[in-house]
């Protein structure tokens, strides 16, 4: 890992000049799991991210996969300091956001902003959509005068599709897709270099996930911004990544571009998840092969020692029950964690 710089400009803001512009080393998450009783103990933890490492360079785009609970949410939230992380390194921008004090904290989410799954839960409904989109700019004082917060608010919704004056509705009074314009606006309120994508599309109907899917592409072009996107839509990561991750019970086991994980899968989960992709061409969909899974996917609680995805894989081995797979680079930005590959 290289050493980054950062050099700090008279207004307050970064300009960073490093290799990576966000790099996670050995992330840990751990939720404690307390039995019942007058006095709880500390009997187990969830391990919703265990031991994972991975970086983003500037100005693209890091789709992050994986099945419900595989830990992709904790990691977005993590990176965020929405969770105190049990163990490891968060250097964004050269700075380790885990030991970052409440209030640097506060002034660094100014550089890196998250967008919601919900857009309807995440917006308040009692607030108007200026007043939403403003209010990022209020706190971190980012207006010069009254007309200027103004200026901005009505800027902003037109760089996301939406008419000015809507400004004075209330989120029932959007749709769904409009909503998720509204989370866009508030996000780049601040001018963050990184934009962490919490499963943004799929709340929205299939003909409004492409039109915000290509409005995330036009404002990284416009704005210059660093996107980690996540989803479980196989499809519309492949649209917009440039680098792809798979996450399977809390370890990443493959990342690579996304021509070569598309092209080249190496993990057994990820030639899985790739073979359960439709295919338009009824032909081909028929011809190529398809792998299922058998079993569930086991408790985070208390994985499967050795590699945790033994117990699915149709080409395990007694290694794979006893060791941890090395996550290996096998050249070309590809890596991956297992012990046939």
């Amino acid at each position: 890992m290289t050493q980054t710089d950062v050099e700090v400009t008279g207004h307050g803001t970064e300009q960073y000049t490093g290799e990576y512009l966000l790099e996670v080393n050995n992330l840990k998450m751990y939720f404690p799991v307390n039995s019942r009783g007058i006095i709880p103990r500390h009997v187990a933890d969830v391990k919703a991210v265990d031991d994972i490492s991975f970086f983003v360079r500037k100005g693209e785009t890091l789709g992050v996969v994986g099945e419900s609970g595989c830990g992709k949410t904790t990691v977005g939230r993590s990176i965020m300091q929405v969770y105190k992380i049990t163990e490891g390194e968060i250097m964004f921008e050269g700075v380790d956001l885990a030991k970052l004090s409440p209030g640097r904290m506060r002034r660094m989410r100014r550089r890196l902003q998250m967008i919601f799954q919900d857009p309807y839960s995440s917006l308040n409904p009692r607030m108007t959509a200026g007043s939403i989109i403003g209010e990022p700019i209020r706190i971190h004082n980012m207006s010069s005068s009254r007309g200027d917060y103004v200026d901005q608010v009505e800027e902003l919704l037109r760089v996301v599709g939406l008419n000015p004056y809507m400004r004075d509705r209330y989120p029932h009074e959007f749709s769904g897709g409009q909503r998720q314009r509204i989370s866009v606006a508030r996000a780049l309120a601040v001018r963050p270099s990184l934009i962490i994508c919490d499963e943004p599309v799929s709340a929205l109907d299939v003909s409004i996930q492409a039109q915000v899917i290509n409005l995330l592409e036009e404002l990284q072009e416009q704005f210059d911004l660093t996107y980690i996107f996540i989803a479980h839509d196989l499809s519309v990561v492949r649209h917009i990544s440039d680098r792809v991750a798979v996450m399977y019970l809390g370890k990443i086991v493959e990342i690579a571009t996304r021509e070569e994980l598309y092209e080249n899968p190496l993990h057994p989960y990820t030639r899985a998840l790739l073979s359960a992709v439709p295919i338009p061409d009824p032909i081909v969909e028929r011809q190529r092969e398809r792998i299922v899974l058998t079993g569930d996917v086991p408790s985070p609680i208390r994985p499967p020692s050795g590699c945790r995805f033994h117990t699915r894989c149709p080409i395990a081995i007694d290694v794979c029950t006893e060791e941890d797979p090395e996550f290996r680079e096998m050249g070309g930005d590809h890596w991956v964690a297992c012990h046939r590959v």
